[in-house]
């Protein structure tokens, strides 16, 4: 069947003149019910977090959503080209890629983008010499072209490593090829790990080209990543930072306690050392935790009795 229509406003349950921080709470809102590590149906949990996260990859992303919201629901008849044979998904291929490379197309699974995803926003591939680039004579051997892929890794994965099954088939093949492909510990957003030869067909007998697979780092509920330090937004109520308190973050290593002093700022940062991704030579980044207040809203008439005493006292 043809390639799907996402609706990425309906995924987030926004709307279609959303701001970034709408997009932003959305997003963290549904990640936190349905991620995996602590949803009850682990199952149906993973498909529906990697469509929320594929949903704020696109509209989270200025470019791609001007991109995406000028293609719009016909995005096929907008100029963008269809894929060869109608696009196709192959059976057993859930949330695979389809792209076509030196005339081959590509169907891809384990990736954990959507076939939609990878038409618009997915489709890389590098330029190998062809024929007509010679005038006379007879060709020499050609190399294939080289494709890149990205695949979807998550944070525990960069900082621990895993093995990952990759699957692609080529063009109407009935054959599927199978990788177990290592995540390094480590690994970095854009890194490429390279399949050697597993690229588009060479020409005249040349050598086939490699596939590459680009490392995007899935999006977390509660994290954003800065080079190899991660950002954790800790949200307490504004009593708690004039009085001062204990508050709990969330690492990779599990949760961590610490003190918060009376009087704390918001925008304030509490450092973790350590506690971030890997950035070489045995060492990992940091963890800060990074300081807003939530106010009531709806306060209720004693609540608004305090507030205006205790403004009256600091003479607002």
């Amino acid at each position: 069947m043809p390639v799907q229509y996402r609706d990425y406003y309906e995924t987030l349950g926004v709307s279609k003149t959303a701001t970034p921080d709408e997009l932003k709470s959305a997003f963290r809102k549904l990640a936190r019910k349905f991620h995996p590590d602590t949803a009850e149906d682990k199952k149906t949990a993973e498909e529906k977090f990697k469509e929320i996260n594929e949903a704020y990859e696109v509209l989270g992303d200025p470019e791609k959503r001007k991109k995406y919201d000028e293609l719009g629901p016909n995005w096929q008849q907008g100029g963008f080209p269809r894929p060869p044979g109608g696009g196709a998904r192959p059976q057993g291929f859930p949330g695979a890629g389809t792209y076509e490379s030196g005339g081959a197309e590509y169907h891809f699974g384990g990736t954990g983008f959507s076939d939609f995803f990878e038409q618009v926003f997915g489709a890389r591939r590098g330029r190998s010499r062809g024929y007509d680039d010679f005038e006379y004579g007879e060709a020499p051997p050609m190399r294939g072209q080289d494709v890149e892929a990205d695949i979807l890794v998550t944070l525990e994965e960069a900082l621990n490593g895993s093995n990952r099954q990759i699957s692609f088939r080529r063009g109407d093949s009935g054959k599927v090829q199978t990788y177990t492909v290592k995540i390094p510990k480590g690994v970095h957003q854009g890194q490429r790990i390279r399949l050697a030869g597993q690229g588009g067909s060479g020409g005249a007998g040349g050598e086939a080209g490699d596939l590459y697979l680009r490392i995007k780092f899935e999006r977390h509920p509660n994290f954003e990543v800065e080079g190899s330090d991660l950002l954790y937004e800790l949200e307490l109520p504004v009593h708690r930072l004039v009085l001062g308190s204990d508050a709990e973050v969330v690492t990779l290593d599990g949760r961590a306690r610490f003190p918060i002093p009376p009087g704390t700022q918001v925008g304030r940062k509490f450092r973790f050392a350590g506690r971030g991704l890997p950035k070489g030579g045995g060492q990992r980044g940091d963890l800060y935790a990074v300081v807003t207040a939530t106010v009531p809203q709806n306060p209720s008439e004693k609540e608004k009795e305090l507030w205006q005493q205790i403004a009256a006292l600091s003479g607002a």
